[in-house]
């Protein structure tokens, strides 16, 4: 539980954004130093999520898609343009939206609206989005908040919608980490958040060919 190694929880939000503020804007800033690995990542995302969008009677849709924690628009530039009509995004630190707009190039013009906001804050509008898609950003969330977003993203689906997370998993457990101000759980401590949010988990996918010496990563889509 991050009841267990938050202490401060306002503390716990300050911290991480002070920490992003400081990042560079750029691909190797949103990834910690492992931009090299942009390329797998994306391509594995994108087959894991046109499972949902190829032909059949609960196809998603592929009107609309929200990237949560975007950054300088990494996802939204290689995965979600090519994919969807248009996009939204939603990040903490402006520095990073006002760089997306120059970073997405032409294809930008289809990101609808850049929201400059914490998650723990946001609401997505309701009945908005194919797909919701947070990767690399649950960790910036205590349990309740994480549970909470889930909970108004649900509300935010179009019929047949799907939230995906990806993001890192510890082997047991919380752990916390000082340094940006987040926290890595266990995927069972992931999986029981999600059932607390009334969401049914549709598929489950472990990344492949990531170094070892970084944290497993998986994927799970829900509705």
């Amino acid at each position: 539980m991050t009841s267990e190694v938050v202490e401060d929880e306002s503390q716990f939000y300050l911290k991480a954004e002070k920490y992003w503020k400081d990042v560079p804007p750029t691909v190797d800033g949103m990834l910690g130093g492992y931009g090299h690995i942009s390329n797998i990542d994306i391509n594995s995302s994108k087959k894991f999520l046109q499972r949902f969008l190829r032909d059949g009677p609960n196809r998603t849709g592929t009107n609309c898609a929200l990237d949560c924690g975007a950054g300088i628009g990494r996802i939204t530039k290689r995965l979600l343009l090519p994919l969807f009509k248009v996009v939204d995004m939603v990040d903490v630190t402006e520095d990073f939206l006002i760089k997306a707009k120059t970073y997405l190039g032409e294809e930008g013009r289809r990101v609808r609206n850049y929201f400059c906001c914490g998650l723990q804050d946001f609401s997505p509008e309701p009945s908005s989005y194919d797909v919701i898609w947070i990767q690399w950003v649950i960790g910036h969330l205590t349990d309740q908040h994480l549970a909470e977003f889930l909970r108004r993203c649900k509300v935010g689906l179009r019929p047949n919608g799907i939230i995906v997370i990806k993001d890192n998993m510890a082997q047991e457990g919380v752990i916390m980490d000082d340094v940006d101000s987040s926290v890595c759980r266990d995927q069972e401590v992931v999986r029981r958040i999600v059932r607390h949010a009334g969401l049914n988990l549709l598929a489950e996918e472990r990344q492949e060919n990531f170094p070892d010496e970084i944290y497993q990563v998986y994927s799970f889509a829900m509705r």
